[in-house]
């Protein structure tokens, strides 16, 4: 698979793809290579979960052939690519130093964050939250529920939510004496799956992005929400990405882009 040249960035692609194909990608989305060659030879592949000005130019400086993140940096259509333009100024980067460029996001989403997070608060008797893809033989979708280890108060439940995911701080809406045993989560911006956890008996919502009018409908359904940030959740993206790499490509390089919270709080 690899030789003194590294691994053809294809090949990897195609791992990735048999890991979380695009066809679990929601159809608004865009994942696959968004830039570079296809051909590359990889040797060195930098993770992270955004492709941000300081994540490109680490992954420039760190000589790194391939860049992988979750949230795709190309959504919309561009009719330029030139250095006016933040966007476009990130890809005139990657391509000018020669580094293809990866995103899987909402296939991720699907096939990997999923039960990931899920694995991360130890969920039991789980099920998918949000069935986006239905055939003969599985559905998958956003999200998971399914018991808790215990039960605990909305309030403990915070608290351990915080613990396992290493936050500074989550957001709660609802009684913290609330007795919690059925549990949501999904990871990234979730009000969108508001109706779906009531609709399976949820009597919390572990997700991110929600705001206050979504936050107190959520209340008047009997859902409670701890809001632990986009980036709180969906940060499990680079170990787990990681860790896949250098056991199916063990010859290649492979590091983490240095990221933190986008905001930080003032208390």
């Amino acid at each position: 698979m690899g030789n003194e040249n590294g691994v053809e960035c294809g090949i990897i692609i195609e791992s990735l793809e048999q890991l979380c194909a695009p066809v679990f990608a929601e159809s608004w989305d865009n994942v696959g290579l968004l830039a570079g060659r296809r051909d590359k030879q990889v040797k060195k592949i930098c993770v992270a979960l955004d492709a941000t000005d300081g994540v490109v130019e680490e992954a420039v400086r760190n000589g790194a052939d391939m860049l992988l993140t979750h949230h795709p940096l190309i959504f919309s259509p561009m009719k330029k690519i030139n250095t006016d333009d933040f966007i476009g100024r990130r890809l005139v980067q990657l391509i000018g130093n020669d580094i293809s460029y990866y995103a899987m996001h909402t296939n991720f989403d699907v096939m990997g964050m999923a039960d990931a997070a899920a694995d991360e608060i130890r969920l039991k008797d789980r099920h998918v939250l949000s069935i986006t893809y239905e055939d003969e033989i599985a559905k998958e979708g956003i999200g998971r529920y399914g018991r808790l280890p215990q039960v605990m108060t909305l309030e403990e439940c915070a608290s351990y939510v915080k613990d396992i995911f290493h936050l500074e701080s989550v957001k709660i809406y609802g009684d913290r004496s609330t007795a919690i045993e059925c549990a949501a989560v999904s990871p990234g911006s979730g009000k969108s799956m508001i109706r779906p956890a009531v609709e399976a008996g949820a009597e919390v919502l572990i997700t991110g992005d929600i705001e206050h009018h979504e936050g107190l409908d959520a209340m008047a359904q009997g859902l409670a929400v701890i809001d632990a940030g986009h980036f709180g959740l969906e940060k499990i993206f680079v170990p787990y990405m990681m860790e896949y790499i250098r056991r199916e490509f063990p010859q290649l390089a492979v590091f983490a882009a240095r990221e933190k919270n986008p905001f930080w709080v003032m208390v």
